[in-house]
């Protein structure tokens, strides 16, 4: 792999998830971004309760997260061999735990509805 493009990423994610799963985390993500940004600038503050909700849910998405890629990838723990795996590793878990909290504050306030600002 000499140079690093977008495509080349691309097709990467795909050779590790599979197709249809990776497009399939890209549509699920895309609709999960659209909801979130439709809610914020439906309800035009941030509910600093549902923050805080969303925030605690942060440690099992990234559990999750770390537990989803070694299953679909067939590894496990042993398996981490060096730096780059473990940075991987806990990049996977941030962005599971930033998914999980978006997720979560947006699932309660399009299940609650608009309420004030709190």
């Amino acid at each position: 792999m000499k140079d690093m493009t977008f495509s080349t990423l691309i097709a990467v994610f795909e050779e590790i998830f599979g197709r249809g799963l990776f497009w399939a985390m890209v549509a699920v993500a895309a609709v999960v971004t659209l909801a979130y940004l439709y809610v914020l600038i439906r309800d035009r503050a941030v509910s600093w309760r549902k923050f805080l909700l969303a925030q605690l849910s942060m440690p099992v998405g990234a559990v999750a997260a770390v537990i989803f890629v070694q299953a679909v990838t067939h590894s496990g723990f042993e398996d981490i061999g060096g730096p780059i795996d473990v940075i991987v590793l806990l990049a996977v878990a941030v962005v599971g735990a930033i998914g999980m909290a978006i997720l979560v504050y947006t699932a309660q306030s399009l299940l609650t509805g608009r309420r004030s600002a709190e």
